[in-house]
């Protein structure tokens, strides 16, 4: 199999941060992630405030450089954080430190990042936080794959020899996110879980006629979908699981136990009429392990055209 680890040139992995602990969480696992795929790491602070936030002002020499100080300290330490957590000298870093508004901050220099990871909460705008509302806007208009880390960044041993798991909704839309849950299962040595839900009603409304039928079509339809990556990635042991659930209720449960969730933004056919829009946003804010949520190549075109 080819080394899908190896760095291509403009690769990089762009992690936001401000002093937040989910924000140092969301350090770590970027430079974990960032040192397995042997990409450099670029760590970024923004001490603007937020579009709209309070009358315009304007920023006295003594107040740039008191910002530029703070900023200082918080990219220093998520280096710190960022080290401790990819031990040695093969890890490149690089920081830093603006003051553009954060949003359209992070969207465009995820057009030449191939990661992009902010942590899923952080200290709120009163106190110039980058987080938090921060990530839901990222996530859906992000010209990259971005990963959402919570206050558990999946880094122990205990943790470490957890499965990956990853949403398939049975259509063209979740092929990229399941190209990536691959290969994040096969550089961290674990197995992948599939799981595939297709229906958004309760198992009480499911009418009984013709369950076996539905579900024998499911099964084969996820096996379709993970034929091609199987083949690929020999080296990843794959858990299929089909259920008649909601996909952010069934993705939650699992979520329990893997170390990674990865999934689309957004989905149809197998998620019923459930966006995994949706899905994807509920597990933002309820799943404990860190997500990677993957657009299409569509739809960062049809941003990009906007």
């Amino acid at each position: 199999m080819a080394d899908d680890s190896a760095q291509v040139p403009g690769s990089r992995l762009v992690v936001a941060v401000d002093s937040s602990a989910s924000a140092y969480q969301a350090v770590a696992w970027a430079a974990a992630t960032a040192a397995m795929r042997r990409w450099p790491l670029h760590i970024l602070t923004s001490m603007g405030l937020p579009e709209g936030f309070g009358p315009a002002m304007t920023l006295s020499d003594s107040d740039i450089e008191s910002l530029t100080g703070a900023g200082e300290r918080i990219v220093s330490e998520a280096t710190r954080v960022a080290r401790e957590a990819a031990p040695g000298d093969e890890l490149e870093i690089t920081t830093e430190v603006a003051f553009e508004e954060v949003r359209p901050l992070l969207i465009e220099r995820s057009k030449s990042a191939s990661m992009l990871a902010v942590g899923s909460r952080g200290l709120g705008a009163l106190q110039r936080g980058l987080l938090g509302s921060v990530s839901t806007a990222i996530v859906r208009h992000a010209h990259c794959p971005v990963a959402v880390i919570h206050d558990v960044a999946g880094l122990t041993e205990e943790w470490k020899v957890r499965p990956v798991l990853v949403g398939v909704d049975g259509t063209e839309n979740s092929r990229p996110a399941i190209e990536l849950a691959f290969a994040e299962a096969s550089l961290r040595k674990v197995g992948l879980t599939a799981l595939h839900t297709w229906s958004d009603s309760t198992g009480i409304a499911v009418p009984m006629v013709g369950w076996d039928s539905i579900r024998e079509s499911e099964r084969a339809l996820l096996a379709e979908q993970l034929a091609g990556y199987q083949d690929r990635y020999p080296d990843v042991p794959v858990t299929r699981i089909v259920e008649c659930d909601r996909p952010a209720r069934a993705l939650l449960d699992e979520s329990a136990g893997a170390q990674l969730v990865v999934v689309g933004s957004h989905g149809r056919g197998g998620f019923a009429t459930m966006t995994l829009g949706s899905t994807s946003n509920s597990l933002l804010h309820s799943a404990e392990c860190p997500m990677i949520i993957v657009r299409d190549a569509s739809e960062t075109r049809q941003d990009h055209d906007r």
